[in-house]
């Protein structure tokens, strides 16, 4: 019996600590075995474990937050002068001032998108950011990725098309599985040759819906698939395209999360396909 109650008791605080509500006021030690005051501080530390968890979270979001607002002003300011001195140089016919103004633009939207990527990783890393599946329409996921690479794949006059059943779905969150899916086409549009076509279609499982992109660019070697998805990670034969090497990173991530995974063929020379299996 004695036994019994004891198991009863660890049990309950066991429980407790689970659920978070585990507090050191509802277990006199003094009425307790030596092995539930040992229970009951493990418990305690491991609330206090926690509780300095969440508040670290907090002061990592807040300190996100603080990051991207503080620096979207002066790269706003940045961009704005960077105009106004290529307009003023091109009036005075100086070619060579403003070609040396659009390359400040040009690395002023690199550092920009690149300070963009950057928070949104560290949000997801550290968890101030959750992604949070649930059944939604492939459709209008394709429809939404694709306009979203419409402005670089009409400037290269590059074809992109999709095609899926109204009908199909999978569990996903939409602001995020964008995000990933964007990434993957604008790395086809980034490395494939004006004139080119892009397709995105889906096949639907049991499990899981593939959504996949076929580009007609350069290819990745076979001794590169691997790496590609690494933090930061560029191709040798892609290191001068513009670009920071952090988009397919974020794709993995995103999809990991959500309990999918993302395969990669590519023959060098005739294209990419990108598979990001959704979970049903």
């Amino acid at each position: 019996m004695f036994h019994d109650k004891t198991l009863d008791r660890l049990n309950r605080m066991l429980d407790d600590g689970i659920a978070g509500r585990f507090s050191e006021s509802d277990y006199d030690e003094s009425k307790i075995s030596r092995l539930e005051s040992k229970w009951k501080h493990y418990l305690v530390q491991s609330s206090l474990s926690k509780k300095n968890l969440d508040r670290e979270r907090e002061n990592i979001k807040g300190m996100i937050s603080d990051i991207s607002h503080q620096t979207k002003t002066p790269m706003t300011n940045i961009r704005m002068y960077s105009e106004l001195l290529k307009e003023h140089l091109q009036e005075k016919s100086d070619r060579t001032g403003a070609g040396l103004a659009e390359e400040i633009i040009r690395q002023t939207e690199k550092l920009d998108f690149l300070i963009q990527c950057l928070t949104k990783l560290s949000r997801l890393e550290s968890g101030t950011v959750n992604v949070f599946p649930k059944n939604n329409s492939l459709f209008d996921l394709l429809n939404d990725a694709v306009g979203s690479i419409k402005p670089k794949s009409e400037n290269k006059k590059i074809s992109v098309t999709f095609s899926v059943e109204k009908s199909v779905s999978a569990c996903f969150d939409m602001k995020w599985t964008k995000e990933a899916l964007g990434n993957i086409l604008d790395n086809a549009v980034k490395y494939s040759p004006e004139g080119s076509r892009i397709t995105v279609e889906v096949k639907n499982y049991e499990m899981y819906a593939e959504v996949i992109v076929r580009d007609e660019g350069r290819g990745i070697p076979e001794d590169e698939i691997p790496k590609i998805f690494g933090r930061f990670y560029r191709g040798t034969d892609v290191r001068d395209e513009e670009g920071v090497g952090i988009g397919l990173f974020l794709a993995r991530e995103i999809i990991k999360r959500e309990n999918g995974y993302i395969k990669v063929n590519s023959v060098v020379g005739e294209g990419s396909a990108f598979s990001v299996f959704l979970k049903k």
